[in-house]
């Protein structure tokens, strides 16, 4: 009888116990970020660039599957500062956006504090400034999501893990690139590209082990073309969602996107060049670093001529990227094809055409007929408490128009459903017409958050709205969007409920007609 007791007893321990692991909260990573201004040389030349924490890049996010993610950002530069989380999906808290139509700026010598969690995401992302031009001249860092110890990635093991953060670069700084948009003018091409690494610029490794290299174009305006001398590079994952693992010689990566790839070290003991070049510029720009094996003393031979791609139309001139923030990207880690979205009936279809105008005399762009302009008060903040006055719902149409281009605040009102896809499904040039639907690739397209739209060409994207909250839908060309080339997304429902969103978090900054509330 005393077993059978003793036997009740530590079965309800065990019972506690579970219960109080499948209750405890996921880890906490806490970070304070000051950001300031500072010099560096990215291209050689001395110039204002932004710190955090006095490094340039900022520091990366190192973190895991459903950490929970505290960042305090002290703002000492001279005007309003905002950080948006590139690819993070957000879930339930667009709250943490970190968008003028999300947040409010955090003014000048003062502080906000982000919390948010990384809610069934793996893979490589990062952060950037996300108001005015300040991206230009840094800000920018890596968020890497690793896997859980739990859940298996489907791809080999490897010796070592290398972060490189690339893109375009402009000597003239911020405010001239601004002033320069205000007036009516467009930026002119880049000075040179920066691979984003410290001094040395230099990734050692063993002969014959694999590393994997996550790469990362933090550019403003220019597609990159990534390449390794001497080495195959197998893509693993594009943008948190894990892809089938085809062979490149090179790899095209646009503005604001993402890869990770395999890299075996099998060739001579000896140093290689990792080159970037950007694609469709004249005259082409490059930069480089060095891949060593370990125990090597030779310099590495030239680097090798821009490698063909096998993804990308040669004959357009240059890649205009669109980012949706309210993918559900490769969670638990799904390979590429195993969502079931061509079984997905479509609701709603948009078409988004974009232009190059001239409003009041001066160069702007549209999305449907419509330049967007950030009001005084965050959407997000206008929609919670009601307060008219900030935008108006559908003054922007599903389907291009005639009417004369104006600027506006262009908000798309669209119900919340419950489903998990997102997915590239189709590109090609000229004109989309409904006929193009049955070219449609509904088996195994991949999911991602920024795709790549070329001139004079159409992208279809299947997207389902299973985020609530008010979500921007921009250009990844930062000019383009500075000049209007962006619209804000409400997807909404009428449940009061914390398991479809959070409210109002206690420490939201209020600003324009919120101020007071």
């Amino acid at each position: 009888m005393k077993q059978v007791i003793f036997l009740l007893v530590l079965l309800g321990i065990l019972c506690c116990f579970s219960i109080f692991r499948a209750n405890a909260e996921d880890p906490y990573r806490y970070y304070t970020w000051v950001v300031t201004y500072g010099t560096r040389a990215p291209l050689g030349v001395y110039q204002r660039v932004i710190l955090i924490n006095n490094q340039f890049p900022g520091p990366p996010i190192e973190a895991v599957t459903n950490d929970n993610i505290i960042v305090n950002v002290i703002n000492q530069l001279d005007e309003p500062f905002l950080i948006t989380w590139h690819g993070i999906k957000q879930r339930k808290t667009s709250w943490q956006d970190g968008l003028l139509g999300t947040n409010c700026p955090i003014p000048p010598h003062s502080n906000w504090t982000y919390k948010f969690q990384l809610k069934d995401q793996i893979g490589t992302y990062m952060y950037y400034p996300s108001i005015s031009m300040h991206r230009a001249i840094g800000g920018f860092g890596a968020v890497n999501v690793n896997q859980r110890s739990v859940i298996s990635i489907p791809y080999p093991a490897f010796a070592g893990d290398f972060t490189l953060l690339i893109g375009d670069w402009y000597k003239a700084g911020d405010k001239a690139l601004r002033k320069r948009l205000n007036s009516g003018l467009a930026t002119p091409l880049p000075d040179g590209l920066i691979n984003g690494l410290h001094k040395s610029s230099v990734f050692t490794g063993q002969k014959g082990k694999t590393y994997r290299f996550r790469i990362t174009n933090v550019g403003i305006s220019t597609s990159i073309n990534f390449r390794i001398q001497g080495h195959s590079l197998i893509l693993v994952e594009v943008e948190g969602s894990h892809s089938l693992q085809e062979v490149y010689e090179s790899i095209d990566i646009h503005p604001g996107q993402s890869i990770t790839a395999l890299v075996t070290l099998r060739g001579a003991i000896k140093d290689y060049y990792i080159v970037a070049s950007t694609r469709f510029t004249k005259p082409i720009l490059t930069t480089t670093g060095i891949l060593r094996y370990q125990g090597s003393d030779t310099p590495p031979s030239l680097p090798l001529p821009i490698a063909p791609t096998y993804h990308v139309h040669w004959s357009m001139k240059q890649a205009r990227t669109i980012r949706l923030n309210l993918t559900a990207n490769a969670a638990r880690p799904n390979p590429q094809g195993t969502f079931h979205y061509g079984q997905i009936n479509i609701v709603r279809r948009l078409v988004l055409a974009n232009a190059k105008v001239k409003i009041n005399g001066k160069l702007r762009y549209t999305v449907n007929g419509i330049s967007y302009v950030d009001p005084t008060t965050p959407l997000k903040l206008a929609d919670w408490f009601n307060i008219p006055g900030v935008f108006s719902l559908n003054n922007i149409k599903d389907l291009p128009t005639s009417r004369p281009p104006a600027l506006g605040v262009s908000v798309f009102d669209l119900t919340h459903h419950p489903i998990l896809a997102s997915q590239r499904i189709e590109y090609g040039g000229g004109k989309w017409t409904t006929a193009l639907k049955k070219r449609y690739n509904l088996v195994d397209a991949i999911s991602r958050h920024t795709v790549e739209v070329y001139p004079n060409s159409w992208t279809a994207v299947l997207v389902s709205l299973d985020n609530k909250g008010m979500w921007n839908l921009r250009s990844q060309i930062w000019s383009d969007r500075f000049l209007g080339k962006q619209t804000y997304l409400r997807v909404w429902n009428d449940e009061k409920s914390l398991y479809t969103e959070t409210d109002i978090p206690p420490n939201a900054l209020r600003c324009g007609k919120a101020i007071h509330l």
